[in-house]
């Protein structure tokens, strides 16, 4: 048997250039981002409901020195190689994109997302790139959060507070 292959990590070129391919082979694309820092089981729910709302999910994935820049000198706890990875082997992922800026908002314009998604503990006008997604014809949407999963908590109750 063989096993099966993990999502493309792909450069901004590369990228633009699968999601139009599979745009025109009638897909709609769904786009999220985020850092990703220890994948939990939030994460994982959180994905697998982004995936479901289309036929392709994009992950744009926070570089390492956007992440010290948006959460401390102590972030993130693995590099982007491993991020990328981990994220490229969930069935759920079909394409991770790194991306160096505090926001993916040039990522968002350039791939033009059919669905742009973030966590509920977002409201949909502040999500970045949803004012771009929808005056391309997208939609923007949000999925419920599973309570009690974050990253910081868990480096928390790693760190014994």
């Amino acid at each position: 048997m063989t096993a099966p292959k993990p999502a493309p990590v792909l450069a901004r070129a590369q990228a633009k250039a699968l999601v139009q391919q599979w745009r025109s082979e009638g897909a709609r694309i769904v786009f999220t981002n985020g850092c990703f820092d220890l994948l939990h089981a939030g994460h994982v729910h959180y994905l697998f409901a982004a995936r479901a709302l289309g036929d392709r999910l994009v992950v744009g994935l926070n570089d390492d020195d956007s992440i010290r820049r948006l959460k401390g000198p102590s972030r993130p706890l693995q590099p982007l190689e491993d991020r990328a990875r981990v994220l490229a082997a969930l069935r759920c992922v079909d394409l991770v994109v790194p991306f160096s800026e505090d926001t993916p908002l040039a990522l968002i314009e350039l791939l033009l997302p059919d669905v742009l998604v973030k966590g509920a503990d977002y409201r949909p006008d502040e999500i970045v790139g949803a004012d771009v997604v929808r005056a391309a014809g997208g939609e923007v949407r949000t999925i419920p959060l599973l309570p009690g999963r974050s990253t910081t908590k868990l480096v928390a109750r790693a760190a014994g507070r």
